[in-house]
Order: structure tokens, then C-alpha cells, then sequence
């Protein structure tokens, strides 16, 4: 029987793709192997998916497809992980793409005969990533967080996604739940600091990066920063309470700003709760890496139960 080592692990974004081979045994990518994409999330369903089979075609282009496990997905919601199939709508992104199953929809594209196709929640494949071989590893629990357009967490327990128990939120998701005037994912995302940098300024920016660069320079808009700082303490900190994580992760590209929040954060919340804050050293990577594991047969019979159905 061939001794497959390699998955296929794809990272799927509000408008890009991106896709690395992953050797399993390490979980660690392939040198040369990640190929993107940008992608027109309200393009039709045959452009979308097209987009999505050209990027991993190229990443099949450098491998030995001999070894190939099969490919894991790390997709938004909302999604059925169980069975593979796009709910979105009235979501503005993927919307041609409702009750559509993608294993059979997409493997036609693919320069495959056949293959495994196995998806995870994104926010769930980042922290999987971590737990596996990043700044979660050799821990029990941890919770992940992902800070960019949207606000995305998993709350892990002995390797697995937590997604149903009175310590965590429904799904394991944060995003939805009541902050201060709106919901979370108001105020842990790009669009909160552009909102708060319009306020003080009047002036419009494309994003988070930008209003860094200013805040290095101007107290006024590192203002901003620590005022973030203060709201994630503050929501984060009855969670942490609950669930007693070992290590909170943090990725996405809000955390390219780091140096400007995180420092008083780690203080806010050290204050009331010990845990490790770590920022995510895979970052991109680990959503790619934790979708990858979906290949290890004995992984995927545990973790297939605790996949949300929507």
C-alpha cells in the first residue's frame, strides 16, 4: 500500500485563496509549495469554484500526487463541515455557492482521478494548526483568536474543537454575542478601527495597517489601539474565567499592530486571570496546517462529531 505523507491544506478567505502542501507527519508545509489567489466572492459558482481548483491545481503541479492523502478545507461559515456543503446566504461573499456540495462540484476541476476532501471551519483550522505544531502545542486547553475583517475563535479541548458545553459559546463562536452598543464582531475587526480613526479625524483609511503607521508617531491614534485593548480584555475576560485556558492565540492581520495593544492587553488581563498570550508564530499558515490534519483518518473520526452542522 502507498505510504501517502502529504495533504493538501487550503485556506479560504472573503477574497482570496490560499493552498500549501503539508507533510503530515511534521504538519509543517512543503518548501515551495503555497500558491494564492484573489478571489470575486459575488462571482457566479463556476468562476468561484474555477478560481479555487486553478490555485490548488498549482499546488498540485509541485508535488508528487502519488502521496497525496487529500485535501482539507478551511472555509467560512456558514457551512455543513459534516457534509460539505455551502449555506451561504445573505452573507454579501459566496452567495452563488448556496446548497451547493463542493467535493463533487469542485473535483472535476481538479487535476485528480480522485481524492479525499474534508473541511473545517476556519477559525476552528487555525486553532487546530496551533494546537498541532504551533504556540498551542503540548497544551490541554487553549483558546484561538483571529482578528481582521471578522472576529474568529474555537475553543480547544485534548486537540479537539469545543463547539457545545457550558464553558464555551454556541459553535465556539464569539462574534455573534452582545458588546457594549452591537455585537462582538463590531468592535474586533478592521472595520471598528476604521470607524474609531474617522471619529477622531474625520479622515477615511483603507485599513489597520495605515492607522498604525500613524499611531507610532501620534498618541492620539495609538489612543485607538489602547482603547481596543481595554474593550478584548473586557470581553474576553468571563470566557477565560469559564473555560481556564492554558494559552489565548492570536492571529490575523490585525496582529501585524500588535506592538501597539498587546503589551496592554497581556496587563489587563493578567490582572484577573493566568494565562500565556501568544501571538501566532504560523499566522496564514496555521489555518492551512489545522485543514491539513482533517487527513489523519483517527483525527478526522474524532473531530467529524464535534463539526458544527450549520
Amino acid at each position: 500500500m502507498q505510504n501517502t505523507t502529504i495533504a493538501l491544506g487550503v485556506d479560504i478567505g472573503g477574497g482570496h485563496i490560499a493552498c500549501s502542501a503539508i507533510d503530515t507527519t511534521s504538519g509543517r508545509p512543503i518548501p515551495n509549495t503555497t500558491s494564492t489567489s484573489k478571489v470575486d466572492s459575488k462571482g457566479s459558482s463556476q468562476q468561484i469554484l474555477k478560481c479555487w481548483a486553478d490555485c490548488i491545481n498549482t499546488t498540485l503541479e509541485k508535488i508528487d500526487k502519488s502521496q497525496l492523502k487529500g485535501i482539507g478545507f478551511a472555509i467560512p461559515g456558514p457551512f455543513n463541515y459534516q457534509k460539505g456543503v455551502a449555506i451561504y446566504e445573505l452573507t454579501d461573499k459566496y452567495e452563488s455557492l448556496y446548497n451547493i456540495a463542493i467535493e463533487p462540484a469542485i473535483m472535476p476541476l481538479l487535476n485528480l482521478d480522485e481524492t479525499k476532501i474534508r473541511f473545517l471551519n476556519d477559525a476552528s483550522a487555525f486553532a487546530v494548526g496551533a494546537a498541532w505544531c504551533g504556540k498551542a502545542w503540548g497544551t490541554k486547553k487553549s483558546i484561538s483568536l483571529t482578528l481582521g475583517t471578522g472576529f474568529g475563535s474555537a475553543f480547544i479541548d485534548n486537540d479537539l474543537p469545543v463547539i457545545k458545553r457550558s464553558d464555551v459559546p454556541d459553535q465556539g463562536c464569539l462574534w455573534y454575542l452582545t458588546f457594549k452598543d452591537g455585537i462582538a464582531d463590531d468592535y474586533f475587526s478592521t472595520r471598528w478601527f476604521i470607524r474609531e480613526y474617522k471619529k477622531l479625524t474625520g479622515e477615511t483609511v483603507k485599513g489597520v495597517k495605515e492607522i498604525a503607521e500613524i499611531a507610532r508617531n501620534h498618541s492620539q491614534a495609538n489612543n485607538i489601539f489602547l482603547e481596543f485593548a481595554d474593550n478584548l480584555a473586557s470581553f474576553l475576560m468571563p470566557w477565560l474565567k469559564k473555560f481556564e485556558p492554558e494559552v489565548l492565540v492570536m492571529g490575523g492581520n490585525i496582529m501585524k499592530a500588535a506592538d501597539l495593544f498587546l503589551p496592554a492587553l497581556k496587563g489587563l488581563i493578567n490582572c484577573d486571570v493566568q494565562v500565556d498570550i501568544e501571538i501566532s508564530e504560523l499566522m496564514e499558515e496555521a489555518a492551512m496546517i489545522g485543514s491539513a490534519r482533517l487527513l489523519d483518518d483517527d483525527y478526522w473520526h474524532k473531530i467529524k462529531p464535534h463539526l458544527p452542522i450549520i
